[in-house]
């Protein structure tokens, strides 16, 4: 494999075919997947654990991190803001199978390295920041030590010494590309070179080496860069790569020692909410309109407020309760302000700021339950049952619905009748769709019917009384509910919705899709979320598998 690419500093001055080189090496890497060889007994290890790419390239977030964290900046450089998009695979965005690198975002990266290079000379504490300082040591020891230094955190491991020698050539021969100070020159030529490297941009999984039942066990540094883009999102520390070398994340009692270290850092919070908030979808929060004749309170600073409570309440669960599914669906715990106060009928304690309350045992049971999730899912001016239920079954409980049909008209408004009198009336039992929305949808959707199209509690509909009350398929019967409180409390004592809680968390946390070899690994997450497992815990015993810290032998791009 080739050890690093050309930076693009000086890409005018090189050929054309090397620049194709690495643009061709760069879009083929996440392909280079294909199982090879092993007995019969070997293969039904081999088997058990998916078959995945070694090459998963950074998600933009990650790119932030990585560079920050490489250059030993205070902030994220906010470069990639400008980078092509990546579409959306699935519920999360760090999906490997559609994170390619188009030769549109090679570009991008190429001139992301070269401003970044530029800027880092530009300014001398920078500079300092990398390059040790001038003892008399000679420029080609001061060179040697900053390519071992920062290519170690670029790379994410150490380099070999051949990589070294190249890197060195490479710094040599910036005085005769790039004007100014030699020494300063070769530092931008190497920085730019490392931030377009194969080694930067994905991360490289290469060991190949099998264990006897035929899995290849990740190396110390690659599994440290697992940990640390899983729990942080960013490049392993340098208390992390001192654990690699010293063998401390060879078992998985180490990588699960390193794992708590970790979840207890602020940075774990930051990756614990961005998997609530693709899973909930509170980037709808912002951006959601009611009907200012019928709801004037709800201002549009209120989109903010809905997902800093949902933040809040989050982070109160998983790291102040040490809770899981169930006190994410069950709890009464509710960050509100002043804005906020008025939906769930409580006071402001700390009236503009965020403070926290417990919300009436009656009428609310967790994140369901909340303003954000039904405003997100109700109409301008009324609550909107069939998305509400949509949502349920696919994000809660990860129910097969087919897509809806094309060109569907909204329904009509009706004088005399209830929100779900009329949603029945046009897609309940005895309709032509009878078999969705009669069965999984409408009465997933029924029982928030205590809730307008903000979230307030109702217990009338047009002046008719609210029925909240229906039955769902769960644990292979019908179960009755009464209302979203009922009907809270049976998701997260059922089967379905914890298997589909550690369904969810196993695709973001390995970055890849479930398939049918995660069942067994899942199945046994789910009873285990099921009789209390804390979110935290399932993320050690995700860390704690041979799916984390093993891969299916792939052949691996020469």
């Amino acid at each position: 494999m080739e050890t690093f690419s050309a930076p693009s500093s000086v890409m005018r001055r090189i050929p054309t075919l090397l620049r194709a080189g690495a643009l061709v090496l760069a879009c083929l890497l996440p392909a280079c997947v294909g199982t090879i060889g092993g007995s019969s007994e070997d293969q039904a290890a081999v088997q058990s654990i998916p078959e995945r790419s070694a090459f998963p390239r950074l998600t933009h977030a990650q790119w932030e991190n990585s560079v920050r964290d490489v250059l030993r900046l205070e902030a994220r450089p906010g470069f990639s803001a400008s980078f092509t998009g990546d579409p959306l695979g699935g519920v999360f965005d760090n999906n490997e199978a559609v994170l390619s690198v188009t030769p549109n975002l090679w570009a991008d990266y190429q001139r992301a390295a070269e401003e970044l290079a530029a800027l880092v000379v530009s300014d001398p504490a920078k500079v300092d920041a990398l390059v040790p300082a001038d003892e008399g040591q000679g420029n080609e020891a001061r060179a040697r030590a900053f390519i071992e230094t920062v290519g170690k955190r670029a790379y994410r491991r150490p380099l070999t010494g051949q990589e070294v020698d190249k890197l060195v050539a490479l710094f040599n021969e910036a005085p005769s590309l790039i004007e100014g100070d030699p020494f300063l020159a070769g530092v931008e030529h190497v920085l730019s070179a490392f931030f377009q490297s194969p080694h930067f941009i994905y991360r490289v999984e290469g060991t190949r080496e099998p264990r006897p039942d035929g899995l290849i066990p990740l190396g110390a540094y690659e599994r440290a860069s697992r940990l640390s883009y899983l729990l942080w999102n960013t490049m392993p520390d340098d208390v992390l790569f001192e654990a690699a070398a010293a063998g401390e994340l060879d078992t998985k009692e180490g990588l699960r020692t390193h794992a708590e270290r970790m979840l207890a850092d602020p940075q774990a919070r930051d990756v614990v909410l961005a998997f609530h908030r693709q899973l909930f979808d509170w980037r709808k929060f912002e951006d959601l309109y009611k009907d200012p004749a019928v709801f004037p309170e709800f201002v549009p600073e209120i989109g903010k407020d809905l997902v800093r409570e949902a933040e809040l309440f989050v982070e109160d669960v998983v790291f102040e309760q040490e809770g899981g599914l169930t006190e994410l669906l069950t709890s009464r715990t509710a960050f509100v302000n002043d804005r906020l106060a008025g939906i769930y009928e409580v006071d402001a304690p700390n009236g503009a700021e965020f403070g926290k309350v417990e919300l009436d045992a009656e009428k609310r049971s967790g994140i369901l339950t909340r303003a954000g999730f039904l405003a997100a899912n109700g109409t301008a001016r009324a609550s909107d049952p069939i998305h509400r239920g949509v949502f349920v079954n696919l994000r809660v409980l990860c129910a097969r619905l087919p897509p809806p049909p094309n060109n569907v008209p909204p329904l009509p408004p009706v004088e005399g009748k209830t929100t779900r009198e009329i949603v029945a009336s046009h897609t309940g039992k005895g309709t032509c769709g009878a078999s969705c929305h009669g069965t999984l949808i409408n009465p997933a959707g029924f029982a928030f019917e205590n809730y307008d199209a903000i979230g307030r509690y109702r217990s009338e509909d047009n002046g008719f009384p609210v029925d909240a009350a229906d039955a769902y398929p769960l644990g292979g019967g019908m179960v009755n509910f009464s209302d979203a409180n009922t009907w809270s409390q049976l998701l997260a004592e059922s089967r379905e919705a914890n298997e589909c809680f550690a369904k969810n968390w196993l695709e973001f946390a390995y970055g890849r899709d479930a398939v049918v070899e995660d069942a067994k690994l899942i199945a046994t997450l789910g009873e285990a979320s099921r009789t209390g497992m804390s979110v935290k815990e399932l993320l050690l015993e995700l860390i704690s598998s041979d799916a984390f810290s093993t891969r299916r032998p792939v052949e691996v791009a020469p």
